[in-house]
Order: C-alpha cells, then structure tokens, then sequence
C-alpha cells in the first residue's frame, strides 16, 4: 500500500513537470513584421539557366524529353513487363515436358499393379530371348558390377 502511495506521489511530481513544458517562449511568426517589409522590397531577377550539354541515350538524337521518355518506356516494358510477367508465364505455365502427368501416371500404374498382386516392374519386361548378351570369351577379363 505503501509502494501505491510513494507512486501515486511521483506520478504528480512528474505531471507538474510535463505541464510546465509546455510553454512555449519563441515568438511568433507574426511578430517579425520587420523582415516581411524588406522581402516585400528586394526583387529577384530569375537568370534563365544554361542549356546542358546533352548525349543521346540512341533513341531520339534532337528532342531531348522524347529520348529520355522513349528511355523509360523501354526499360520499364523490357523489366516490368519482360523479367516479372514473363517469369509469372514461365513459373504458372503449363507443364510443357508433361512431368507432372508422367508421375501421376506412375502412381496410377503402382496402384492398378499392387490391387492386382503383381510386381511393381515386370522382370520379363523385355522378352529374354530377344536380348544378346555378350559370351564369357567376349568378356576376358572385364570387371562386371551389378
């Protein structure tokens, strides 16, 4: 209870503090009517400023806006248009190589051969008698590894 108090009692110290801030002691805008007055009288000349030497980015060699716009137009529609929505295309696309079906495909033959009781891959896939493999002779000395 004690700690509540001693809180309490800093909370208003510290409220008394923030209240003073506030005051502020600059004067106002208004009050420096003095400096309005010699604004008032000194007048600028505006000095048209030089033409820059200017190089060409290759697409309009007289006007110098155009070249410049034709600039951003190009980079923008090469960038923005070419890198992102192309990729968008190519990520998003169709599955041109038909990956995806040829592993759904796979699946469903897995399935249909493991309802039936076969073998996943047939071991006479081939037909054996059609297949010629090379005699002992032929071999010699050649490391087989299975």
């Amino acid at each position: 209870m004690a700690a509540l108090r001693l809180r309490s009692s800093l909370f208003q110290k510290t409220r008394s503090f923030i209240n003073m801030r506030q005051i502020a002691t600059s004067k106002k805008k208004e009050d420096t009517a003095a400096m309005r007055d010699v604004a008032k009288q000194c007048k600028t000349e505006q000095v048209p400023a030089e033409p820059k030497n200017w190089v060409s980015y290759g697409f309009d060699r007289y006007n110098e806006k155009m070249d410049r716009n034709v600039l951003h137009l190009t980079f923008f529609s090469t960038i923005t248009l070419g890198l992102v929505c192309g990729g968008f295309v190519f990520m998003y696309g169709p599955d041109i190589n038909l990956k995806d079906w040829a592993q759904r495909e796979a699946f469903v033959e897995l399935r249909r051969r493991e309802e039936k009781g076969l073998l996943p891959i047939d071991p006479n896939l081939i037909d054996p008698s059609q297949i010629t493999l090379p005699s002992d002779e032929e071999l010699g000395d050649t490391e087989i590894i299975i």
